[in-house]
C-alpha cells in the first residue's frame, strides 16, 4: 500500500491541525509531526483494523500500532505518537464524532534522558564570529547566530518574529511561545550590533518583499525563514569550523542556558528566560559538573565553612 493518505481521513486531518493551532495553540511543527502520526496509525488500521476506522478503533488497536513501532522508533517519538493519538481521540470525541478515546489508558512510554550538547564559551564565540561578509546572507545568519546565543530563544520562536516584536533600542524580544504564551527577552549589545547590520542589508529586499510578510528573518526570496533554513546554515558554519559535533539551534539555547547558570544565574530567572511551564524541566535541562557543585557546596554550606575554618 506504501505510503498512501488512507481513505476518507484527510478531511479530519486538515480540521485536527486547524484545531491544533488555532484552538490549542500548537506551533506549526508540531501540528504537522502529529498529523504524520495520525495519519501513520490510521495507515495501520487499514492494514491490521479488519476494516475499522479511526472514529471505531479500540484500545487493544491502539496498542497493537506502537507494539508494531516499538522496535522502530526511540521512546521518545513513541511517546510524541500516544500522545498525538490520544490528542485526536480528544478533537473527535469533542465534534461527536467518536464516543470514547481507546487511548486514554494507554501508557506513555518513559521517555530517555537525553541531552543536547553545548559550547565552550570559546567554541561559541568562534561559531557566531564565523559568517563575516557583509552582504544580506551572511550578516542575516550573523544576526541569528548572535540572538540564539544571546537569548536562548527556540529557533521556532526565532523565524515567527514579527518586525514588531523587535524593540532594538531596549534590547528586548516579544516572543511567542509554546501553547501561544507570550514572554519577554533581552538580548545583548553583541546581538543588538549584529541585528542593525542585518537591517542595513535587507533593505535592499524591500522591493520584492511581499505586502502580507511581516518577517523579521527573511530568506532570499523575501519570504519567511524556516526552522529547516536556519538549521542548515548553522551546520553550514559548524562545519566549516570543524567543531567536531553536531551543532542544531537547541545546541545554542542549551548553551545559553548552561554559560548562564555557570555565571551564577538563578535557575528560576533561566525559567523564565527560557518560557518553560515548570522549573523541573529548567533542573533536567541544565547540568553542572560535579566541580562545579562541590565548588559551590563548598561556598555556601555552613557545615564546609566550619571545616575550613579550624
Amino acid at each position: 500500500m506504501g505510503n498512501a493518505e488512507p481513505a476518507g481521513i484527510e478531511p479530519l486531518l486538515d480540521a485536527f491541525v486547524t484545531y491544533l493551532t488555532r484552538i490549542r495553540g500548537y506551533s506549526q511543527h508540531t501540528a504537522r509531526n502529529y498529523r504524520s502520526d495520525v495519519e501513520q496509525y490510521a495507515r495501520y488500521l487499514q492494514e491490521k483494523g479488519e476494516g475499522r476506522s479511526v472514529e471505531e478503533a479500540d484500545q487493544l488497536l491502539v496498542r497493537g500500532y506502537l507494539a508494531q513501532r516499538f522496535k522502530k522508533n526511540r521512546k521518545s517519538s513513541l511517546a510524541r505518537k500516544v500522545s498525538a493519538i490520544r490528542t485526536f481521540y480528544r478533537f473527535l470525541v469533542k465534534q461527536g464524532l467518536a464516543t470514547q478515546n481507546p487511548a486514554d489508558h494507554v501508557a506513555t512510554p518513559k521517555r530517555e534522558q537525553v541531552l543536547p550538547h553545548f559550547l565552550t564559551v570559546d567554541e561559541v564565540f568562534r561559531l557566531v564570529e564565523a559568517p563575516r561578509e557583509e552582504n544580506f546572507l551572511v550578516t542575516r545568519d550573523r544576526a541569528i547566530l548572535e540572538l540564539l546565543y544571546g537569548s536562548g530563544i527556540r529557533v521556532s520562536e526565532l523565524v515567527a518574529i514579527d518586525d514588531e516584536d523587535v524593540d532594538i533600542d531596549m534590547q528586548i524580544l516579544k516572543v511567542h511561545g509554546k501553547g501561544g504564551k507570550e514572554r519577554i527577552v533581552p538580548f545583548g549589545a553583541k546581538a543588538k550590533q549584529a541585528l542593525l547590520s542585518y537591517l542595513r542589508t535587507r533593505e535592499g529586499l524591500s522591493a520584492g518583499r511581499p505586502s502580507a510578510t511581516r518577517a523579521f528573518f527573511l530568506n532570499r526570496s523575501g519570504g519567511r525563514l524556516t526552522t529547516r533554513q536556519v538549521a542548515r546554515r548553522l551546520d553550514l558554519y559548524a562545519r566549516r569550523l570543524a567543531l567536531g559535533r553536531q551543532v542544531s539551534p537547541h545546541t545554542l539555547r542549551h548553551t545559553y542556558a548552561t554559560h548562564l547558570l555557570d555565571a551564577g544565574a538563578d535557575l528560576r530567572a533561566i525559567q523564565e528566560l527560557l518560557g518553560h511551564a515548570s522549573l523541573a524541566t529548567t533542573q533536567k535541562y541544565i547540568h553542572l559538573g560535579l566541580d562545579k557543585l562541590m565548588e559551590v557546596y563548598d561556598r555556601a554550606h555552613p557545615r564546609a565553612r566550619k571545616a575550613r575554618s579550624r
